[in-house]
């Protein structure tokens, strides 16, 4: 077995006190530049690795981390979120490490807002969000960023110096591969990038699929496609989404760029004797319904229980062992069709 060496071993090897090892370890005290390097010269040799756990044991200060998201209620993709944030919370119940779930309304923007200073007002050492608005989400992190709070995003990516780390998908390769799939469904014709319920204009996720999505098609060397892109809201979608394929009859295929694919496919399946492709997000039950009667061709799954989860995760390993905040992780791009959707259910 591979040695575990000790305090008295370092010191042994060093020609040093255990004091003095000690006071090395941890960063604290004076020690001689002699001693420091003799000690260094030891943990070198044999790969000294600190017992994070013992140490993380003997802290007292409890870390407050905050994670603001969507609320589920509104909107089921952000359920699985939820999800992911509990789990991480269960997993490490026993740390000095407290996790509190924040809520917004997806489809305000000064919910959104008033959520942030609610979070502020808990003077948490970390945030961990969802930046669905990019101007909002810029202020806010700025001013978390102020406040010495260490600021984390999730599902959505942005750009700012004082963001630490991000967790989810390569977007703009989204885009890229939900064209790719309507390329090989299609081969020619007309096709509608639809952006539902949101503000796209301060919605860079949308931004960024929509970039990846046409990026494709403007590099195939012989194009044979339209691509026209269709924003469209509720309480008018079922009428103003009906009207807009009426009056469009040589578009064959349809990219939802959002987990609300299911309210297109719904609209669809209503003229079967007109087959158009679709391509949508999430593994959600009504989006699922859709592909297994072959409605929805494929989704995207970008798998938020694991990047919420993650997030978490990551930020409370920061506080109780001392790990470098991993600053990107981006997660697989996920294709799921009839054949293999019962797979991410086992």
């Amino acid at each position: 077995m591979e040695k575990i060496y000790t305090i008295k071993d370092i010191a042994e090897l060093a020609g040093v006190s255990k004091g003095t090892v000690d006071r090395v370890l941890h960063k604290r005290g004076k020690v001689s530049q002699d001693a420091l390097d003799r000690v260094n010269e030891v943990l070198d040799k044999i790969d000294y690795q600190p017992n994070l756990m013992a140490r993380s044991l003997k802290k007292t200060q409890i870390y407050s981390i905050c994670v603001l998201l969507p609320d589920s209620q509104n909107d089921p993709y952000w359920q699985p979120c939820i999800d992911g944030i509990n789990e991480a919370k269960k997993e490490f119940k026993s740390f000095n490490v407290k996790v509190e779930i924040f809520l917004f309304d997806a489809t305000s923007t000064a919910s959104f807002v008033e959520t942030n200073k609610a979070v502020l007002n808990a003077s948490p050492d970390a945030v961990l969000l969802v930046p669905l608005f990019h101007k909002e989400a810029i202020d806010a992190i700025e001013t978390y960023n102020s406040k010495g709070i260490i600021s984390s995003i999730f599902n959505n990516q942005l750009k700012s110096s004082s963001i630490k780390s991000f967790v989810g998908q390569d977007l703009f390769q989204s885009g890229r591969i939900a064209a790719r799939l309507l390329d090989l469904l299609l081969q020619k014709g007309t096709i509608a990038i639809i952006h539902i319920d949101e503000d796209y204009e301060n919605a860079i996720h949308m931004q960024e699929k929509e970039k990846g999505f046409r990026d494709y098609f403007d590099q195939l060397e012989n194009r044979a496609f339209e691509i026209k892109t269709f924003k469209v809201k509720h309480p008018q979608f079922k009428t103003t989404l009906k009207e807009y394929l009426e009056s469009n009859p040589t578009i064959s295929g349809l990219f939802v760029t959002t987990s609300k694919a299911y309210q297109v496919a719904k609209i669809i399946a209503k003229n079967p004797e007109r087959k158009i492709a679709l391509v949508g997000y999430d593994l959600l039950e009504n989006n699922l319904e859709y592909l297994n009667n072959k409605t929805i061709d494929f989704l995207i799954h970008q798998n938020p229980k694991r990047q919420a989860y993650l997030g978490t995760t990551n930020l409370i390993e920061h506080f109780i062992f001392e790990k470098e905040i991993t600053a990107e992780k981006l997660l697989p791009i996920d294709i799921i069709n009839t054949e293999n959707a019962k797979d991410y259910f086992l």
